[in-house]
């Protein structure tokens, strides 16, 4: 039986580097400052924000899903300076199947750091030792070859490619995906 709670409820979860935490009203100019930058949104489903009053809009809508427990991302906040560098969270949650894709993002300034490495680690134990999961899967643009590489670091198989899967940002892209089991899982 799933712990459901457990996903609604979004426990603080520190790692060596970072505290994945609820978003709060604070953080709006952290958000714009990565989600305005068109490197950091280029393999990203959403458009690049054009004015703070995206990031205000989306912090709460946020806010809004935490108080009806609903699923919504953790904040990332680097530890050393108490900024919010990013979010990481369940986008899809499959109850019946025991499953979950994982999507996430990080501010260009935190790149190449193994940021998201040790982010989505903690992500996997969670899915697997909190909400019971059997599956975690994510995908990616083809063209995302830093993701791809957190991806593999976390143990993540490569499953396939679906070739012009999805029609994003005036073009058609292959999106590849990447899983990792329960039973293949180890901590």
């Amino acid at each position: 039986m799933l712990k459901q709670e457990n996903i609604f409820n979004l426990p603080r979860i520190e790692t060596k580097r970072c505290i994945l935490r609820k978003f709060t009203k604070n953080d709006i100019d952290d958000l714009y400052e990565y989600a305005s930058d068109d490197e950091v949104t280029k393999f990203l489903s959403w458009d690049t924000y054009k004015s703070i009053d995206m990031a205000a809009d989306y912090i709460e809508n946020i806010l809004l899903k935490y108080s009806k427990s609903e699923i919504a991302p953790w904040g990332i906040e680097w530890r050393e300076n108490s900024k919010l560098i990013g979010s990481i969270d369940f986008v899809q949650y499959d109850e019946k199947n025991f499953s979950a894709e994982i999507g996430y993002v990080l501010n260009k300034k935190y790149w190449n750091k193994g940021i998201m490495t040790e982010v989505l680690k903690e992500i996997v134990k969670f899915g697997f030792d909190e909400m019971n999961l059997v599956r975690i899967e994510t995908r990616l643009d083809s063209m995302n070859v830093a993701s791809e590489r957190v991806m593999q670091k976390n143990g993540l198989k490569y499953e396939g490619t679906l070739r012009k899967k999805e029609f994003l940002k005036n073009k058609f892209i292959d999106v590849k995906y990447y899983s990792i089991l329960k039973d293949e899982y180890s901590k």
